[in-house]
């Protein structure tokens, strides 16, 4: 049996190496050997910055983000206090004043 990762994109266990890389052949995603060690010690959430966030710290969202499904934007500069990371495709739960609950991305947003 083979002891490599599923792939990290469509989790399929259909992974080979090639090379130093590892590729899987549903979704043609390649990555390092190297990076599955990375990614499997534990999740990590970074900011825009590279800054690692943690449960309970203040951010600050560097780009405009329309609210979808209504007429709201969350601007540039918007401080949001007291983050709860969780895993998906929008690793931040918080509460924006004037807007309410919200999800962000990691990716938008730097620790303050």
């Amino acid at each position: 049996m083979s002891d490599l990762p599923k792939c990290p994109e469509c989790s399929s266990e259909y992974t080979y190496e090639d090379g130093n890389m590892i590729v899987c052949p549903e979704c043609a995603h390649e990555w390092a050997k190297d990076a599955v060690i990375e990614e499997s010690d534990s999740n990590v959430f970074k900011d825009a910055n590279g800054n690692i966030l943690t449960d309970g710290d203040t951010i600050s969202v560097i780009k405009d983000l329309k609210v979808k499904g209504s007429s709201l934007v969350v601007k540039v500069g918007t401080k949001v206090k007291n983050i709860r990371l969780v895993d998906g495709d929008h690793d931040i739960d918080c509460k924006i004043d004037g807007i309410g609950a919200m999800k962000l991305k990691s990716q938008f947003v730097k620790k303050v």
